[in-house]
């Protein structure tokens, strides 16, 4: 289990906290919202509501139309020597959507990371690309796998592991964290209130603090995959604490 512990040092796991591009359609140039109000069209298929409803509801999940205001990552450390798992934390959400990025970027750029989400092959990693170009930021190495193949590509998934190759099914990460009798994140805030904890309630610390449990759900998830228990003791260390 030594030699497992010292593997993880090369995972960073991750989650993204998104919202729409503005609180409302009526803030976006006339261009933007004709475009929202065709995608809307498709919306409206299986929702009723009206075209400015729906982006408040659901323009933060396309990277077309949403911005990402948080990333939060957390890795682990061993010392052999203490036989001590280490767990580092931190979240990036500037006061702009390019500075968020960027130092998410250099993080990447300090080691050859194997990445890992919840979804991630699906949401997380292409929504980060395509609001890097957006940002007229380059991909760092570790997000350029446009062209690679599967194997050449570093990334983990904590949903596709779980579907043992059945891509029929998909599982909630809290239902995961449930089987494995792991706390869930979702303390007064899930992932549906991000938009209106932004821009209702003018509360970046909070959507922090609940991408951060969901990155730790995260990490406890891929040590379960491991046999580990769901509540497996380690130190966690916050580095978006002053004091660290």
């Amino acid at each position: 289990m030594a030699d497992f512990f010292e593997h993880l040092n090369e995972i960073l796991f991750l989650d993204i906290e998104t919202i729409s591009g503005a609180e409302n359609l009526e803030d976006l140039p006339e261009r933007w919202q004709e475009e929202w109000k065709k995608k809307a069209l498709q919306l409206q298929k299986s929702d009723e509501r009206d075209a400015g409803e729906l982006y408040f509801e659901k323009a933060g999940i396309y990277a077309e139309f949403g911005k990402i205001i948080c990333i939060g990552v957390g890795y682990f450390t061993y010392k052999r020597e203490e036989d001590q798992l280490i767990y580092r934390t931190k979240s990036y959400a500037a006061s702009t959507e390019h500075e968020t990025l960027l130092e998410f970027r250099t993080l990447l750029e300090k080691k050859p990371w194997s990445i890992c989400a919840h979804n991630g092959k699906e949401f997380d990693i292409p929504y980060i690309c395509r609001r890097m170009l957006v940002n007229k930021i380059p991909l760092p190495e570790g997000l350029q796998i446009s062209g690679r193949k599967p194997w050449e590509i570093k990334h983990l998934d904590t949903l596709e592991l779980w579907k043992f190759g059945d891509y029929k099914h998909y599982t909630r990460l809290d239902l995961l964290a449930t089987i494995f009798d792991i706390p869930s994140s979702k303390e007064g805030i899930d992932g549906s209130m991000v938009n209106t904890v932004y821009y209702k309630e003018d509360d970046l610390d909070n959507i922090r603090k609940y991408c951060l449990r969901d990155v730790e759900v995260t990490a406890r998830i891929y040590l379960a995959y491991q046999g580990l228990p769901g509540d497996l003791s380690f130190e966690i260390i916050n580095l978006d604490s002053p004091a660290v």
